[in-house]
């Protein structure tokens, strides 16, 4: 008897092939048949008129401080999503100093110096969805370096391939690069590189930040592509965009330059977001002796500690208030006590662009959100697949439905290394979701953005119920996984 059986099921498998009707067990926490199933089981789920598609695997994020802080994961899976990629942007919970806050963007207060204490340290928190780690630049030259903007020593550098070393030692899936933000933008070529080599070994892949995604968009990918080909490891290009008006279209180009890469033999993936807003930590984007009143213009804020009355308004209404200039009103807030932990979302992209990312083959779909839950997050955080299912799939008709769940599933799990997942076939681990095609849409707006996503029926993670009919179950069967292990 097996554990659950679901029949009458619409099962878009995650290969990208056509959907067929059918049914599927679950035992023992994996696939055991998928077709015409007989027999019976403890618990049966009729999907008559539902799609189950493996369960989404989100491939950029930074919930490494999240899966301890708020292991219910609820703005996840909700979503549909199985399993989160973290240490995104060159910002990983690891390594760390126990006793001390993660340089990572959660600021965790650290129990654990390495990859195998943070497995532990996540497991005990019971998480709702499995992890897969990539080891961040800007954390191991934080720690080796501090902020220094120079050329590492010798010593220094020999330190960071070892913290990277371990890291692969112990299961993450690659190193992560954010050259656009402190410190990693101090960092040179030839230093990302070295890190970068580490990785090869292991076949583990680069996902980079590029150092630049507006003026500069084409140079950073031609940057990103160098470091590859150099050390001969696979590239992921994180959320690939073109910001700012005059640069829009760009995206393109560089998926043009990635193609060509590609027919050279290169191997090179990208992420994106379905938005035409980032989000980050507002210090990252301003000079304060100098601050863009571009960008500026372009700013809302989504938490903001030292005025939580600002949380959710444009930076613009913000200075008229005040009556100040959109830029002194930048300075008021960062320099503000706890002015640095601000979290703001640009309003920077093209619709255009969004479109162009998600008609190419070798994008997948990664939310970037920052689970900060005290303020008002972008709407990415909540919302990311099921708007690509319903604004893009069934509204638009930007990408077939079948092609949508394969870069949110095989796709993403073969580039990652999450072992046996990502395909509804005999044998894989029962990371599922049931959603309905017909009402799957995101909720979340920039003014509501905690708001669960519709159409999402069921999740399974790991063959146990972690979502039902919008209920929660708290289950906690998520694991933090090892780069191509079962």
């Amino acid at each position: 008897m097996a554990d659950i059986i679901i029949r009458n099921a619409t099962i878009i498998d995650g290969t990208g092939a056509e959907r067929f009707a059918g049914d599927v067990a679950v035992d023992d926490g994996h696939i055991t048949e998928v077709g015409d199933v007989s027999g019976s089981a403890t618990e049966e789920v009729d999907a008559t008129g539902l799609v189950l598609a493996p369960g989404f695997v989100d491939v950029h994020t930074h919930d490494d401080g999240a899966l301890l802080l708020h292991p219910d994961m609820e703005f996840k899976v909700s979503q549909g999503c199985t399993s989160v990629v973290v240490g995104n942007c060159g910002f990983s919970a690891i390594p760390a100093v126990p006793g001390e806050p993660t340089l990572d963007l959660s600021g965790v207060r650290a129990e654990w110096r390495d990859l195998d204490g943070y497995r532990q340290n996540v497991e005990k928190s019971k998480p709702a969805v499995n992890a897969m780690m990539l080891v961040g630049h800007n954390t191991i030259r934080s720690l080796e370096m501090g902020g220094d903007r120079r050329t590492p020593s010798d010593a220094e550098l020999e330190q960071m391939r070892h913290h990277v070393q371990l890291a692969m030692e112990q299961g993450a899936c690659g190193f992560s690069s954010g050259l656009i933000s402190r410190p990693g933008r101090g960092s040179d070529t030839e230093e990302v590189l070295e890190l970068a080599k580490v990785v090869a070994p292991y076949d583990g892949i680069y996902a980079t930040h590029m150092r630049n995604e507006n003026d500069h968009l084409l140079e950073a990918v031609d940057e990103a592509l160098e470091i590859g080909e150099r050390a001969g490891i696979a590239v992921q290009i994180s959320h690939h965009k073109a910001a700012g008006k005059r640069n829009w279209g760009k995206v393109k180009d560089s998926l043009a330059k990635v193609d060509a890469a590609v027919a050279d033999g290169a191997r090179v993936t990208l992420d994106v977001y379905p938005y035409t807003a980032g989000s980050g930590p507002m210090i990252q984007y301003f000079d304060l002796d100098n601050p863009n009143p571009e960008l500026a213009q372009a700013i809302q804020l989504a938490s903001c500690p030292a005025y939580r009355q600002y949380e959710g308004r444009m930076l613009v209404d913000v200075a008229a208030e005040l009556e100040i200039s959109v830029t002194e009103a930048v300075r008021h807030i960062l320099t503000a006590p706890e002015g640095k932990s601000t979290i703001c979302i640009q309003h920077i992209m093209d619709e255009g662009d969004i479109v162009s990312n998600l008609r190419h083959d070798r994008v997948m779909i990664g939310s970037d959100g920052i689970p900060d839950l005290t303020g008002r997050p972008h709407p990415r955080l909540f919302g990311t697949f099921p708007r690509v299912l319903g604004r893009y799939v069934r509204e638009q008709g930007v990408l077939g439905l079948e092609s949508a769940v394969r870069r949110m599933t095989s796709l993403s799990c073969d580039v990652h290394g999450l072992h046996d997942r990502g395909r509804i076939a005999e044998g894989n681990w029962a990371d599922l979701v049931l959603f309905d095609p017909n009402l799957v849409a995101d909720i979340a707006t920039y003014e509501h953005p905690k708001r669960e996503s519709a159409g999402i029926r069921n999740v399974w993670v790991n063959g146990q119920l972690a979502f039902q009919e919008s209920l929660h179950t708290q289950i906690g069967a998520g694991k933090v996984l090892s780069y191509r292990k079962h």
